[in-house]
């Protein structure tokens, strides 16, 4: 039945959606590399993974278009899909991704789950989907990774490259010496060799704000989690897997763990204020992770925004969606193609936040507020700085392949690849 409403859901999107965006595909002004790493993409808000038996039905990065996973290995692309929490918060999801990419048991820090009232340890992965990684090659060449994320995702890779480089002080300080994990201890900023994010809430999204005056986030954070406490303890958990089991709430897949009360779990999470999704979306959340990290030398940073919102012709002050964008997307455009004031929020909101992608405001996704950026130029493009790319026309969902054909989603992820496997090597 659920793998029925998803086939119906699928048909509906293709049936409503048929607009070929205008995606900036990235010009490639460098000369090939020796030495090629890894891609690790990694999904937003409500995805999902390789790991998840809904991908392949209906793969998060391809959509409607194709599984691009597929067709970038088929084009020679070493690539992988993580499955991470889908509303789970960035700390709790940069932990996991630590943990499929080295092989280990899910470490959420000792200091942080004290914190949060939550487990320590998540679930144990086997096998590491990156081998070697951190590690030298017989050229002493590093072995590193190219993170990149879509919408939440992108902030995901952001804190993991930051936890990798700087660590966290209070983790290290709450546990012993022999018992924390490598992800807080630092010094590993040679790890990445590229984080590029994709429509991102660098900077928050004025969605949050919206929702919140309709008072619509706890009604939504209940629903949710309702959702993955029946789901997550029934046989389909694993076709949707919910990450959710430090409190509680879901099963591991494939396990029969010990669980809490489903009503002493809701409750445990609920209370949450700042270890869940709908902090970290907000501006709020934003800066607090903008302030947390900072940029590495040695480290590429790309950023792409699209933008599904022109000016109106009537009014010529608010921002209405173009005819192609997503019809779920619509109302949620214009309500943000008007929304250009906040006394509260952390950075000025004014009419340079109104054009967005449907979830994201452009100017939120170019780059994170206080760090250094430039316009992409082919020619000299930079480590330690953000690269922010020409917006593509299209909306948050066209970004990953909903509504677009197969040949110019390959095309843009072909050409987005072929220049950060093109530029030179660093230490």
């Amino acid at each position: 039945m659920f793998k029925s409403l998803v086939a119906v859901w699928v048909a509906l999107v293709m049936a409503f959606v048929s607009f070929v965006p205008g995606f900036v595909v990235p010009e490639d002004k460098s000369g090939e590399t020796d030495k090629s790493y890894p891609y690790i993409f990694v999904h937003g808000f409500l995805g999902w993974g390789e790991d998840e038996g809904i991908n392949q039905d209906f793969a998060y990065w391809g959509a409607t278009s194709c599984h691009l996973m597929q067709k970038l290995r088929e084009n020679g692309i070493e690539c992988r899909d993580a499955s991470v929490g889908p509303f789970s918060s960035n700390w709790d999801r940069a932990c996991e991704l630590f943990a499929q990419l080295t092989g280990t048991r899910v470490d959420y820090g000792e200091a942080h789950s004290k914190r949060h009232n939550h487990l320590r340890y998540g679930r144990t992965y086997t096998e590491p989907i990156v081998k070697n990684w951190g590690e030298k090659d017989e050229n002493d060449l590093m072995n590193k990774v190219n993170l990149i994320g879509h919408s939440f995702g992108g902030n995901t890779i952001r804190l993991l490259q930051g936890l990798l480089s700087k660590g966290d002080p209070d983790e290290i300080a709450a546990t012993d010496p022999n018992d924390i994990s490598p992800l807080f201890t630092g010094g590993k900023a040679n790890w990445v060799n590229s984080v590029t994010t994709i429509c991102t809430p660098n900077n928050g999204t004025t969605l949050a704000y919206i929702a919140d005056d309709l008072n619509l986030i706890e009604i939504g954070e209940i629903a949710l989690f309702l959702y993955a406490a029946v789901l997550g303890r029934s046989p389909l958990n694993g076709y949707v897997d919910f990450h959710l089991e430090q409190f509680g709430l879901t099963f591991v897949p494939g396990e029969k763990t010990t669980v809490n009360h489903v009503y002493k779990a809701l409750h445990t999470i609920l209370q949450q204020k700042y270890d869940n999704v709908a902090f970290d979306l907000s501006c709020e959340g934003a800066k607090a992770l903008n302030d947390r990290i900072s940029l590495d030398d040695n480290v590429y940073y790309y950023s792409y925004a699209f933008r599904t919102t022109v000016d109106s012709p009537i009014t010529g002050k608010a921002q209405i969606a173009l005819p192609s964008t997503l019809f779920i997307l619509r109302a949620y455009s214009e309500m943000m193609g008007v929304y250009s004031s906040n006394p509260d929020a952390p950075f000025p909101i004014d009419e340079s936040w109104k054009p967005n992608d449907g979830l994201v405001n452009v100017v939120a996704a170019q780059y994170p507020f206080g760090d250094a950026h430039t316009d992409y130029d082919p020619n000299n493009i930079k480590t330690g700085i953000w690269n922010v790319m020409p917006v593509s026309t299209g909306d948050h969902g066209n970004a990953i392949g909903i509504g677009v054909d197969e040949e110019s989603l390959l095309k843009y992820y072909m050409g987005m690849i072929a220049m950060i496997e093109n530029q030179p090597i660093t230490d």
